[in-house]
């Protein structure tokens, strides 16, 4: 079985990520490619957009939004990820186990008397009627269910009522409250698929990848089985560590030495959430370092240099001026400072296009 280095395996993932070279997929299109993008942010995913494909409309992107050919839904790791719709109906149920169990352990015995079946028809007549912000679901909830606790029913009615996040919260340079929708409602009923499709797409944006890093994506569990049961379909390589690996016969696999240019990787980028192993693009990074020690939500977004991270970066704004402030983990050569600087002022110029722009790379 062929061994694969770090460096060959992060080549290959960030080929099927589209990082190595801006595609001109459409959005809807590319967004299906990706296996969804992770979107609990109202906007830091349109980078994620920018990044990956050539001359992104965010505007456009936004009007996909209120079409309902795009959603913001609770799905993989019951994370909110941006799906296309027709991708949600199918994607989202397969993943209802992972929101079950996340309720047994938020909630346990605050929500264990809770009739199922009665909370989910309930809060489907409540959204009947059209988006409701979450404290007038909490409000109807709370009227027929008057022995239960407020907070965790109406979480709990959220995991399991597939819900999306209804518009203009999402759209391109506007802003609002959260409003739910049933996804029924939104996008049409559920549609039946084997976890056998969620694998394969996993590995068509993911992959070469172990089973630990497709349940890390995901959320479920006892995959193994599900990919012994494909395994006469996929090909098999192992990592410097021994572990195996498996993937598509025909994806993308250029080699180590292939370049990779400078990337902008959003907060919550699922580049760097969807693997149990990180060291294809994460390496030595220790972000840690530079405050960000997983003891809060906030995620860092990253700079790839060479095909891993190498600094994280913010944009400031002050006034009239936007500032795009890169920290380094490591010292870059003045190449690569170069290249830092150009695909910075072109990300500011995205983002921030009404801005006087200015790209600061610290020492």
């Amino acid at each position: 079985m062929e061994t694969l280095t770090d460096r060959a395996i992060g080549r290959a993932t960030l080929a099927r990520q589209l990082l190595l070279e801006r595609s001109g997929l459409g959005v809807p299109a590319a967004v299906e490619h990706l296996a969804g993008l992770q979107a609990q942010t109202v906007h830091s995913w349109y980078v994620g957009l920018w990044s990956r494909l050539r001359d992104l409309d965010a505007d456009a992107t936004g009007a996909l939004l209120t079409g309902r050919t795009l959603v913001r839904v609770v799905a993989m790791r019951g994370t909110i990820h941006l799906l296309t719709a027709r991708d949600a109906r199918w994607l989202r149920p397969l993943t209802q186990v992972v929101h079950d169990r996340m309720v047994r352990g938020a909630f346990g015995r605050k929500v264990a008397g809770l009739d199922r079946t009665a909370v989910e028809a309930a809060t489907r007549e409540l959204l009947a009627g059209g988006p409701l912000p979450l404290a007038e679901l909490r409000r109807g909830l709370a009227a027929r269910f008057p022995g239960a606790d407020p907070g965790p029913l109406a979480e709990t009615a959220r995991a399991w009522v597939p819900v999306v996040q209804a518009p203009p919260r999402g759209v391109w340079g506007r802003s609002g409250g959260v409003l739910h929708a049933t996804l029924d409602d939104w996008a049409g009923p559920p549609v039946a698929a084997p976890v056998d499709d969620l694998v394969r797409r996993y590995l068509a944006a993911f992959g070469p990848a172990s089973v630990r890093d497709i349940q890390q994506w995901c959320g479920l569990t006892r995959l193994a089985e599900v990919v012994d049961r494909l395994r006469p379909g996929l090909v098999t390589f192992r990592d410097p560590r021994g572990v195996e690996l498996v993937d598509l016969p025909g994806a993308p696999r250029p080699g180590p030495d292939v370049p990779a240019p400078v990337r902008f990787l959003y907060d919550f980028d699922n580049l760097l959430l969807s693997h149990a192993d990180r060291r294809r693009v994460v390496g030595d990074a220790d972000y840690a370092a530079q405050g960000f020690d997983g003891t809060t939500n906030e995620q860092p977004s990253s700079v790839l240099v060479d095909g891993a991270v190498a600094a994280t970066w913010r944009i400031l704004r002050d006034g009239p001026a936007a500032t795009l402030r890169v920290r380094p983990f490591r010292r870059l050569t003045a190449a690569e400072r170069a290249a830092v600087q150009d695909e910075g002022a072109a990300l500011l110029a995205f983002a921030t296009p009404d801005a006087r722009p200015d790209v600061l790379i610290n020492p």
